[in-house]
Order: C-alpha cells, then structure tokens, then sequence
C-alpha cells in the first residue's frame, strides 16, 4: 500500500461509483493504473465490495441496539459466527472486559429487537447479555479518513 493506493480508496470510500477514468483525471495517473490497482486491492482483500451508505432509519430500521455477550469460553467463536450470519446484526467484535462478544444491530421496532435478544439467549454457551438502545445517532459511518490531503 503506498499515497496512490491509499487516494483511490479514500476516492471509492466517498462515491465508490466513480468510473475507473473519473479516478485517474482526479489524480492524474493513467486509466490502466487505477484499474490494475483496485484489482490487486480487490485480489488481496483490502477491498472486500462496493456498497451503497444507506439510512436505514428510512428504509424502516430506526432502532439500534449495543448489546454486550458473555459466553463460554470455548464456545465463543462458534458463537460469534452464529451470531454474525443473523440478517439483523451489522458488526460482531469480541472483546476483552466483562462482555466477550459486542453486537451492534438494527431492528425494525422493540418487538423486533426483542426477538432477536430471545434468540441470542437461546445460543448454547450464551450466559447472558446487556442490551443497550441508541436514543440519537450521531455518527455512524465506517468510512475511515486515509490520506493527510
């Protein structure tokens, strides 16, 4: 990863529909450049897809729960996988501290969220949870700034 690299990804991260040409004009580099580029990034996993930045209190999920998981030892990656593959959850971190497992999701209301902790209760190796509901959201973007520009 060098300068280039790191201004095409802060390129894409702010509108990842720019054409391969777009990104060359603005950084005055040749097409087949940009191109060959993205590809290594894309090959070597730097670059995992292209998704839209979407509000999802609009799309009907204005509900967003932080919920901390303490679990089994030796059950908490299954349990994390388990927990990462629910349509519901946007991040699963484990931890250190008094929780092993962080959950970040969205949910259409408190009945929808209230599913969701009932079912995470019923994992084996669960031992309990804390659910915390945003009541603002003041930021929530996961695009990192990668350049000093």
């Amino acid at each position: 990863m060098d300068e280039l690299d790191l201004k095409i990804l802060s390129l894409l991260q702010e509108n990842a529909r720019l054409s391969y040409r777009e990104i060359a004009r603005e950084l005055r580099v040749a097409v087949g450049t940009v191109y060959n580029r993205i590809k290594r990034m894309e090959e070597e996993g730097v670059i995992r897809g292209f998704a839209p930045v979407l509000d999802y209190e609009k799309l009907g999920f204005g509900l967003t729960a932080v919920i901390g998981v303490k679990a089994q030892g030796r059950r908490i990656v299954e349990i994390e996988r388990e927990i990462a593959r629910n349509d519901r959850v946007m991040l699963v971190y484990d931890i250190t501290g008094e929780f092993d497992i962080v959950v970040v999701a969205k949910f259409r209301d408190r009945a929808d969220m209230n599913r969701f902790v009932k079912w995470l209760l019923s994992l084996e190796g669960v031992e309990k949870t804390n659910t915390s509901v945003a009541m603002q959201v003041v930021k929530e973007d996961m695009r990192l700034r990668l350049t000093e520009d």
